[in-house]
Parts: C-alpha cells; structure tokens; sequence
C-alpha cells in the first residue's frame, strides 16, 4: 500500500492537465513548479483548481485506503507520508516534484481533519495579512504538528504532521530567501509562489 501511495503520489497531475489542455509546460514558466498556484498561472483557475484537487486526493485515496485496511497507526501513517513523498520526488519526473501542500491536505484530512482545519485557517490569516500564499503554506506546515497535539492525536500521527512539516518547509526555501530579501511576489502580482 506504501508503493501504492508513492505510484500514486509521484502522478504530476498539474504537468498532465496541462498536456491534455494545450496550455505550457508549468515547468516552464512562473516558479517551475507542478502544483496548483504554478498552473493556475499557465493555464487558469479552472485548471489550477483542478491540479489543487487531483493533488488532494493523491494523498486522501491511499491514505483512505489504509486507515480502512489497517490497524496499526504507524503503518497508516507511513502510507499517507509515502503519497506525500511521491508528490515531492516524483518517479516520473526525475524526483523533481512539488512542494507537497495540496498533497498533505489529502493526506491529512483523513488522519487529522481537526487540526486541518485549524491549520487552514491559519493560512488564511497568514495570507490575508501577507498577501503571500507561500507565507501562508509555510505557516500552516509549521503549526500542523502543534494543532495535532494538542487536538489529541496520537505519536504516529503527530510524527507524520512533524516531518511533512519539515519537508514542506524544506520545499519553501526559495520562498524563504525572497521572503527575507523582500523579494517575495504577492497575490495578483505576476510572479507570486505558492503551493
């Protein structure tokens, strides 16, 4: 189920929209990125919001699947992670694949939906007030393990919130660095980051 769950994951839905449609390559323009907000700028809201979609439920079929067949957490867990990863190191595409947000949505609307929803409202805020949607996935990662703890969730759970988090934040380092360069494009504005 964990090969599964990186088969699975490691499908660049945005980079196949994108064929299917006639619209460029989102490896090619923008950020260079495969996920939703890169698309979006490729091709449209119709087909990022599609891309969003497609890449949430990458990580809600298996990790569905496995809350449904197995008993053990960490095993559970380890599913949903590997569809996670599939997302950030695609097999298909050389292992260079998204920043993963979407994916952990899919991923943790299933195991955590509490702390989900907490964690987006805090990218809301953070992107209301920022008007940065990569400020608000880098915000909502951080703060995911600590929504999972103290909704009550248990160690595996709150081990796979803890290091999606880190990968994600990981995948924001370019974001980072124009974040503290001020540099850091907005949303409306032609070059803005994001998931």
């Amino acid at each position: 189920m964990a090969i599964f769950g990186y088969l699975l994951g490691s499908v660049p839905c945005g980079l196949v929209l994108a064929k299917l449609t006639g619209v460029p390559d989102p490896r090619k323009i923008g950020s260079g990125n495969i996920g939703a907000t890169n698309v979006m700028r490729s091709g449209g809201k119709v087909l990022g919001i599609a891309t969003l979609l497609l890449d949430i439920l990458k990580g809600l079929i298996p990790t569905l699947m496995a809350s449904l067949v197995l008993e053990n957490l960490y095993l559970i867990a380890l599913v949903g992670f590997s569809a996670f990863l599939g997302h950030l190191f695609p097999l298909y595409l050389k292992f260079k694949g998204g920043k993963g947000v979407a994916t952990a949505i899919g991923v943790t609307l299933i195991l955590m939906p509490k702390a989900l929803v907490i964690a987006l409202l805090c990218f809301l805020i953070a992107v209301w007030i920022t008007r940065m949607v990569s400020v608000g996935s880098i915000t909502a990662s951080a703060l995911l393990p600590l929504w999972s703890w103290t909704c009550g969730y248990l160690r595996p759970y709150i081990l796979l919130a803890c290091l999606m988090a880190i990968l994600i934040i990981l995948k924001h380092r370019a974001n980072i660095q124009r974040i503290w360069n001020g540099t850091e494009s907005k949303l409306g504005k032609r070059k803005s980051e994001g998931v």
